[in-house]
């Protein structure tokens, strides 16, 4: 999967569910994930827009994601 600052985190989510959980250890922000209201959010949010919210730099937070998915293999 490509992942860049347009993907939407609903379709990284779709296929690796577990990232969901981890995404707190990218961001503490991202903890709100796991809420009714973050799962609103997570349907629309692209990296950008997570970018942001967070304050971290869309790099950062893509190569963030890829240091999980290649560490949970």
């Amino acid at each position: 999967m490509e992942i860049n600052k347009e993907t939407k985190l609903a379709d990284i989510i779709a296929q690796f569910p577990w990232l969901k959980e981890e995404m707190a250890k990218v961001n503490e922000k991202f903890k709100m994930l796991n809420s009714p209201i973050g799962k609103i959010m997570m349907g629309k949010a692209t990296i950008a827009e997570m970018s942001k919210k967070s304050g971290m730099e869309a790099e950062v937070i893509i190569g963030k994601i890829k240091e999980l998915i290649e560490n949970h293999k």
